[in-house]
């Protein structure tokens, strides 16, 4: 099985929930993030995926790990991916940019057919 190395980011909003987002041309919905470029450590590809994704950049001292999870890919079958995840305390103005089509804020209880199993197999349980 292949592995996808990724980091991505948790975001809550003043309710609790969780930022998702879903890239154009898929049908699942992931935590904002991607894979590194080279020489780039998972914090700073957390940090530009996030200002990437999202249009406004996060605090980079303000990023915390999470911890390290594996799980199937949720748009490339036959695929794993290994993610290094990391919180984001909540930053305003967010918006879809670059290949995200679309944003969604969810309950992290919440275990929607349309979820990536990296978060709610994974993600979801270590922070709840």
């Amino acid at each position: 099985m292949t592995v996808i190395r990724v980091s991505a980011v948790v975001m809550r909003d003043g309710a609790g929930r969780v930022l998702n987002v879903r890239k154009r041309g898929t049908q699942m919905l992931m935590l904002p993030g991607g894979k590194p470029e080279p020489g780039e450590s998972p914090a700073e590809t957390a940090a530009r995926e996030f200002f990437e994704e999202l249009g406004v950049p996060p605090d980079p001292d303000r990023l915390v790990f999470i911890g390290e999870f594996r799980a199937p890919a949720a748009n490339e079958s036959g695929h794993e991916v290994l993610a290094h995840v990391f919180e984001h305390p909540y930053v305003s103005g967010v918006r879809a940019s670059a290949e995200i089509d679309s944003l969604r804020w969810v309950e992290p209880t919440e275990r929607g057919a349309d979820l990536a199993p990296l978060t709610t197999e994974r993600v979801f349980p270590a922070i709840t």
